[in-house]
């Protein structure tokens, strides 16, 4: 009886936790719901408005499904867990792509990092020894000298690649780790960052028009009850606050798209051990912007991109200032 009873708790706690996500995207529905449903409710002109102009509300509700059908997408997506990665190189028809540093032609042109590869070398691990190929994958990553403890997970016991970490609230190690996001409830990682982008992106255009929307039907519509103005202006303060909230999220997450970084970078780079020596102003992992645009848009490809640590002199080398000759050639690009 006591064992059962003690166990009561600890499955009340594990189904807390797997219903959490679902009550946040049931909040997140419901904040879209009263913001939106409250412009129809309180501006009375918005009835003339869809008769004479049925184009601009449509678009509006167009927007308004297609945001949300992007919020739920991005929420059910994988960010691309090492185990996924650990368990497809145990295929035979798994491919990895060892992106250590950049074709030769890529770093004359760029002035970025030098390679011994004229092109990315292809991989086919065995799939009867996948834990002893995947360690190998791992060993190539790393500058010369690293040490396995360094790289080896606390919590996983698995061998993480460069730009992963343990993420404690999805119990995995995620391949590029950005941050979890608690709203999604899932992690941001290699295979999903650009939906989690475009979705930033809907949620600013829809916070911006809805705000429009609330200033015009303040503006206009004079003649209302005050309590609907008061209500008004609330849910409008709020939704200012939220829209500058997004709009600086989407600024940055846009920063380190176009410069192949992580938010966990980025806030961590001095305790990364592979990243401490780095110069301050390089971005180790940067291919220049086309590169990097192309990357973060189209990494749900086929395999796992895994990409090496860059040598610390040819860091120190792309820390050089710009010359002429540079900017002439689009050394940035």
């Amino acid at each position: 009886m006591a064992s059962s009873s003690a166990a009561e708790p600890g499955a009340r706690l594990s189904d807390r936790t797997k219903r959490s996500p679902l009550g946040l995207k049931a909040m997140v529905l419901l904040m879209h719901v009263v913001f939106v449903g409250a412009v129809f409710m309180l501006d009375s002109t918005l009835d003339r408005r869809i008769h004479q102009e049925p184009w601009y509300i449509g678009a509006y509700g167009v927007l308004v499904l297609v945001t949300l059908v992007q919020y739920f997408y991005t929420a059910g997506s994988s960010p691309g867990y090492v185990i996924d990665a650990m368990q497809a190189s145990g295929g035979m028809h798994a491919t990895f792509i060892n992106t250590a540093t950049l074709s030769k032609q890529s770093s004359s042109k760029h002035g970025s990092l030098k390679s011994p590869m004229n092109r990315p070398q292809l991989e086919k691990p065995s799939a009867m020894s996948s834990s002893s190929s995947w360690l190998h994958q791992i060993v190539d990553l790393y500058p010369p000298g690293s040490s396995n403890r360094d790289w080896t997970c606390a919590y996983c016991k698995v061998f993480q690649p460069p730009r992963t970490r343990h993420c404690h609230d999805c119990d995995k190690c995620v391949l590029q780790f950005d941050h979890h996001c608690v709203w999604l409830g899932t992690c941001i990682g290699k295979k999903n960052h650009c939906r989690f982008w475009w979705y930033i992106f809907e949620e600013t255009i829809l916070s911006t028009w809805t705000v429009a929307l609330y200033i015009e039907s303040l503006y206009l519509d004079i003649d209302k009850a005050w309590w609907k103005d008061f209500i008004g202006v609330i849910l409008l303060a709020i939704l200012i606050f939220i829209l500058i909230f997004l709009l600086l999220l989407l600024m940055f997450h846009t920063y380190i798209a176009l410069t192949n970084q992580t938010t966990y970078e980025v806030a961590r780079r001095k305790r990364i051990f592979y990243l401490r020596g780095a110069p301050d102003k390089v971005h180790p992992f940067s291919k220049g912007i086309c590169r990097n645009i192309y990357d973060f848009c189209f990494s749900r490809e086929s395999g796992f991109v895994l990409e090496a640590v860059p040598p610390l002199e040819e860091l120190e080398a792309r820390a050089a200032p710009y010359t002429c000759r540079d900017i002439f050639c689009c050394r940035c690009c």
